[in-house]
């Protein structure tokens, strides 16, 4: 099995895929064979125990061929994909954010490191090597909860230090970060799975200084350019821009790439968001307006074989930008041309 995309990289489609089940089903295999996504995303329809788990997450990678990236949502807290008896419960990042507060830094980060080491030894033993960790959102008075306690807090200054803490441990072990939402969830009134946020009551300034913060803390980081980061499915008007950030080409790169200065692989959120409902008529549309925006992958998580399928059928092949930022990335992600 190859661990690099340096050959026949050209054939693969930037999209991350999902299963229906815990185990695959023949057209979910054939069609996985064929389109060679990127990688695959696993949730807790797809995870019974660890067997189960791994001879999944197996199967995924001799289907396209090689160690290709296998991502999940354990952030810690309420937000876990693997859950007991099989695996550990971890705390959720408000925890840390406090103990921070209350404890002192250091005290806070070597909690922090030792459980994220432990969650991530977690995932490693499943083959498991992305995870959509950690959140950089910041936590408001009168937000939706939607972010709530998956937030380390409301200081921009702590939770870049503390995610960074986290980024380096998942990197020691293995595994590539997520950070989300970039530019910034925290100030949402809406739940962005149920309906597009818009946020109305800041000014760009605001957001420079407090909503797009920590992104651009951590992205200059040396861990900064190893790390994913996963788009929000949100309007900001100070933005002037009526188009969702996940669609939006001039706000991905006046906010992303230019202000907050993140150079590393962009995810979209998933496609299938309420979110984003107005703004294509099938999910392929949308996957197709996220790439041309500039994102670099396109996400879809409802595992539906028919949508896959048209994914498979309308994206075009990954581009050489993101294969020089999957390149740079940390883990198993080497696929620079």
């Amino acid at each position: 099995m190859k661990n690099s995309f340096a050959e026949g990289s050209e054939n693969v489609l930037p999209c991350i895929f999902a299963a229906a089940g815990l185990t695959l089903s023949k057209g979910e295999a054939s069609l996985f064979a064929q389109a060679n996504p990127l990688g695959f995303i696993l949730f807790k329809r797809n995870c019974d125990n660890p067997a189960q788990v791994k001879a999944l997450v197996e199967h995924l990678k001799e289907l396209v061929g090689r160690d290709c990236p296998i991502l999940i949502d354990q952030e810690g807290g309420r937000v876990a994909r693997l859950k007991p008896p099989y695996w550990g419960v971890h705390k959720p990042m408000r925890y840390y954010g406090e103990m921070y507060e209350r404890s002192g830094a250091e005290s806070a980060k070597d909690s922090l490191r030792a459980d994220m080491t432990a969650l991530a030894g977690e995932l490693t033993a499943l083959g498991i090597n992305v995870d959509c960790a950690p959140v950089l959102d910041l936590l408001f008075d009168g937000a939706h909860d939607i972010i709530g306690d998956r937030s380390f807090g409301g200081d921009p200054a702590i939770v870049a230090e503390l995610g960074e803490v986290v980024c380096e441990a998942f990197i020691e072990a293995g595994v590539t970060p997520i950070i989300k939402h970039i530019p910034g969830h925290g100030r949402a009134l809406s739940d962005s799975h149920k309906e597009l946020p818009h946020v109305k009551d800041a000014s760009f300034d605001d957001l420079i200084k407090k909503d797009f913060a920590p992104f651009t803390a951590l992205s200059k980081t040396e861990v900064g350019a190893q790390v994913w980061a996963m788009t929000a499915h949100m309007t900001y008007e100070a933005l002037g821009d009526d188009l969702p950030m996940s669609l939006s080409a001039a706000s991905i790169q006046k906010v992303i790439r230019e202000e907050i200065g993140f150079n590393g692989v962009l995810i979209c959120d998933d496609l299938d968001m309420k979110a984003l409902d107005a703004y294509g008529s099938s999910v392929a549309k949308k996957a197709v307006k996220a790439l041309t925006a500039g994102c670099d992958l396109a996400l879809y998580c409802a595992g539906k074989l028919s949508v896959m399928e048209e994914l498979a059928s309308e994206l075009p092949r990954i581009s050489n930008g993101a294969l020089r930022r999957l390149g740079n990335a940390a883990g198993v992600n080497n696929m620079a041309v």
